[in-house]
């Protein structure tokens, strides 16, 4: 592979908007239908998939659903970012986008087991297991859209667009799915629910029209023009494994504390405040309120990495991760309100904030333009699996270790991956000022720690 030395000139400014706009609403769409589904993992799900099993198990089994989009999103990593890197960011961006439409929609349509018996949780899995390919490919191809047609100094703002979808999403999810559940119950689980994975279809034809529209990463383009890009190269999930596999690693590790975070909060940490004694529909309020914060937190942070670098900010989250995650799961399991609402306002728009903000930009700029798509997608979505798809399950069964009411071995848990995660940052060159199209490298201090 070969890199060029340009680094993008500013895209025209109302361009650009639009650019970061299509980038934007195109997470908030993925990102709704796949926090969705933990939503409805967490109230329903256990309910009407798994209706055969005792209650905590069947907690743990929809759980394990949710879980396996998770483990499916390194896939739709590699296969959208090698033709990403291959025929262009644009194209791949409009099919992750109607593959989660189209899954997510058909959720909603699923019988339940009482219906046709164990071939609901199956298919329920299968589609889980697409939505996960689709999100796993949407990020990448997003993050650099934004990424790529931004100036040098604000890549850090631009990129962090497409992690705003996921916060917005989640709260466009959050308030959707507490419209229904203040229905009765038994109406609620027999068609409540449903209604939200159907607005996707809405969703999904808003989010193609927009994405449509825009053009093509002029850094790609640039590299694909190059007389030296045309020589042949192999596959982008070769070069990335043959070059980059300290950066893929440090990527992971580095990012594995946000994704823990943003997935307890967003599906565990409500399961154990309702369990607690916290009213339904006033936890997923409250949730919504510190997600509507999280949305402006997070590209603060992202601005803040453009100015100071990548790397302080995001070992300053993951250290006041480690400290604080007891007291946030203790207040998260008081069964109060106010301390409730308290650990969201704690845990999302500032601690998870300030790792995931430059999460974007200090993935993306650790690989060359040539398999930058690949070599972000694969250390993000391993990050993802790591953190937010076994924190969930990992979580209820710790809480059941802990007595099903203490959530204490959680919190160790969360303390344990944001040191891991600071070391990990600790050990990446900062990339803040660095120019995109050279060869991106990784210090010596790294090289000698992941041998």
């Amino acid at each position: 592979m070969t890199t060029t030395s340009m680094q993008p000139a500013a895209a025209d400014k109302s361009h650009m908007r639009r650019v970061l706009f299509s980038s934007y609403l195109g997470s908030v769409v993925e990102f709704y239908d796949f926090l969705l589904y933990g939503i409805a993992a967490s109230l329903v799900f256990a309910h009407i998939f798994f209706a055969n099993m005792d209650p905590v198990v069947g907690t743990i089994a929809s759980f394990g659903t949710l879980a396996a989009g998770y483990f499916s999103r390194p896939l739709g990593g590699i296969i959208f970012g090698h033709f990403g890197d291959k025929l262009g960011r644009k194209s791949m961006l409009v099919i992750t986008m109607t593959l989660m439409g189209g899954a997510s929609t058909l959720i909603g349509l699923l019988p339940t087991y009482d219906q046709i018996g164990s071939m609901a949780p199956i298919l329920l899995v299968v589609l889980r297991l697409i939505q996960g390919v689709a999100v796993g490919g949407e990020w990448g191809g997003a993050a650099l859209m934004s990424l790529e047609h931004a100036s040098a100094k604000n890549r850090g703002l631009a990129a962090s667009v497409a992690n705003m979808g996921g916060p917005s999403g989640a709260l466009l999810a959050t308030l959707s799915m507490t419209a229904f559940s203040t229905l009765p119950k038994e109406d609620f689980l027999n068609w409540g629910w449903r209604v939200p994975f159907l607005f996707s279809a809405v969703l999904l034809l808003v989010g193609l029209f927009v994405r449509l529209r825009v053009s093509e990463s002029p850094l790609f383009a640039a590299e694909k023009a190059s007389a030296a890009s045309k020589e042949k190269t192999g596959s982008p999930l070769v070069v990335v494994l043959r070059r980059y596999p300290k950066n893929v690693a440090l990527a992971t590790l580095g990012g594995s504390a946000a994704f823990l975070l943003q997935g307890l909060l967003a599906t565990f940490a409500i399961t154990l405040a309702v369990q607690s004694g916290a009213d339904r529909t006033a936890v997923l309020l409250v949730h919504a309120c510190a997600t509507g914060l999280h949305i402006v937190t997070i590209p603060a942070f992202a601005i803040l990495s453009d100015r100071i670098g990548r790397r302080p900010v995001m070992i300053g989250g993951a250290i006041a991760g480690a400290l604080l995650a007891y007291p946030i799961f203790q207040m998260l399991g008081s069964g109060n309100l106010i301390l409730v609402l308290l650990a969201f306002l704690i845990g999302n728009p500032l601690i998870q904030a300030s790792m995931y903000g430059p999460m974007s930009a200090f993935i993306s700029e650790m690989f060359g333009t040539g398999a930058r798509y690949t070599g972000a997608s694969l250390g993000y979505q391993l990050a993802a699996t790591l953190g937010a798809g076994l924190a969930p399950l990992s979580a209820a069964g710790l809480l059941a270790l802990g007595g099903g009411k203490d959530p204490v071995f959680v919190s160790l848990m969360v303390s344990a991956v944001c040191v891991i995660s600071a070391v990990a940052i600790y050990l990446t060159r900062e990339s803040f000022r660095s120019e995109l199209g050279k060869e991106p490298t990784v210090p010596a201090r790294a090289a000698a720690h992941i041998q």
